[in-house]
């Protein structure tokens, strides 16, 4: 049976637009090479076979987009990292967090991807916000 198509990137379309994002309009060549340096988190070779089609399927998706060029299509990104992020965000809270923003930070803070001071400053800097949002609406 064939694995249903998702909006959101997979693990594999997220490193490719990691790639467009950092270096802009690329080539095929360039995305495979990047993909396969062990920085990249190359763990094993990935066919160019593979990339090409993985950037077909990512056409269809809307998360790149191409244009001709003398050495082949150029591939950017159609998304930036904030509409990719606030899509995945917003999955991984529904299902694993039952729709509960708290226990997401909650568990974000046990597992120790954030700190209590990085949870003071965004709580800071939210406060500002709806303070400047309360000024700008008088």
């Amino acid at each position: 049976m064939a694995r249903r198509v998702t909006p959101h990137p997979t693990d594999m379309e997220l490193r490719i637009l990691r790639i467009l994002w950092e270096s802009g309009p690329a080539t095929l060549g360039k995305v495979h090479a990047e993909l396969s340096r062990p920085a990249r988190g190359g763990r094993r070779g990935v066919a160019k076979t593979t990339v090409a089609t993985m950037l077909g399927v990512m056409l269809n998706k809307k998360l790149v987009r191409r244009r001709n060029a003398a050495e082949g299509y150029l591939w950017t990104a159609a998304v930036d990292r904030r509409g990719a992020a606030k899509g995945i965000v917003a999955k991984l809270l529904d299902y694993i967090f039952e729709g509960s923003a708290s226990r997401m930070v909650n568990h974000l803070v046990e597992e120790g991807k954030i700190s209590r001071r990085e949870l003071a400053e965004i709580a800071r800097r939210r406060k500002e916000q709806s303070k400047r949002r309360k000024r700008t609406t008088k």
